[in-house]
């Protein structure tokens, strides 16, 4: 049934059985934030005209979407459902969508599950840089019922991640964890406060979240990774002190490369905008 994505989690589902949990996962994004899930599936018009009848691979799709539906309402039953077959590109369909989502979710092709791959044509690295909202990269298996990890640095890109984190643990009813990560040879001149400051400017729209913070030294991407291994989720701004839409951080890519736990890339928002995201 198509319907408009505006306000709602879009969700992309492929063929892969990873696809699934990735549904999971989205609809527990649009539980938390009670907005509708949008199931996305481009439909790949070329192949279907090579295979002996095209109402076979239009029926694929269309089963794939029923059986992602019906994951959709065992995880989250009180998220609206709709789902939408497009003609084209994948990355290129879920780049308009993102246009008037409230979160675009995403497989990650495995790339975690690659230590060594750093690919940046992936299709969810393409996504995170590229989309117009928030991007989650799900991951093969759950994660863990830990806090929600952010990373803060200070520019404007990751206090809009902070604001986002802080309203994604209040609907998840989680704590959060907000690390800050000075390099080895940084000095912070003065602003060694600058994470509980920030914390407790945004945190007053949500004071029922718990909220642990940390300044650590260290690399920030190894840091991050590493403290995403007991996290639901990970979230971190698209690029630090250099938030332009189409690129991504050098730490942001870690995240997506590595973390175990899904990956939010926060980008788009104004951590400042009253309304919350």
């Amino acid at each position: 049934m198509p319907a408009p994505t505006h306000g709602a989690v879009v969700v992309g589902v492929g063929s892969s059985a990873e696809d699934l949990q990735l549904v999971r996962t989205a609809a527990g994004e649009a539980a938390a934030h009670d907005r509708p899930l949008h199931l996305l599936h481009a439909f790949n018009w070329a192949a279907a005209l090579e295979s002996f009848s095209v109402s076979g691979p239009r029926a694929a799709a269309e089963d794939l979407l029923e059986k992602a539906a019906r994951v959709a309402a065992e995880a989250a039953p009180a998220v609206p459902v709709t789902d939408e077959i497009v003609e084209g590109d994948p990355i290129e369909a879920l780049v308009r969508a993102s246009d008037s989502a409230f979160l675009l979710a995403v497989g990650d092709g495995g790339v975690a599950g690659c230590p060594s791959c750093v690919p940046a044509n992936a299709p969810s690295v393409q996504l995170a840089a590229r989309a117009g909202c928030p991007v989650l990269v799900g991951r093969a298996e759950p994660p863990p019922q830990g806090p929600l990890l952010v990373g803060f640095d200070g520019s404007e890109s990751s206090r809009a991640t902070l604001a986002y984190a802080l309203d994604c643990a209040e609907g998840r009813g989680a704590r959060l964890l907000a690390i800050r990560v000075l390099e080895p040879d940084e000095h912070p001149d003065g602003d060694d406060g600058l994470l509980d400051e920030a914390v407790a400017r945004y945190g007053s729209r949500h004071p029922r979240v718990a909220v642990e913070c940390h300044t650590i030294r260290g690399d920030p991407g190894a840091v991050l990774v590493e403290q995403s291994r007991s996290a639901q989720v990970a979230l971190v701004g698209a690029r630090g002190d250099e938030p332009l839409r189409g690129m991504l951080g050098a730490v942001s890519q870690t995240l997506l490369y590595h973390s175990p736990a899904p990956v939010i890339v926060v980008r788009g928002l104004d951590p400042d905008d009253e309304d919350g995201p």
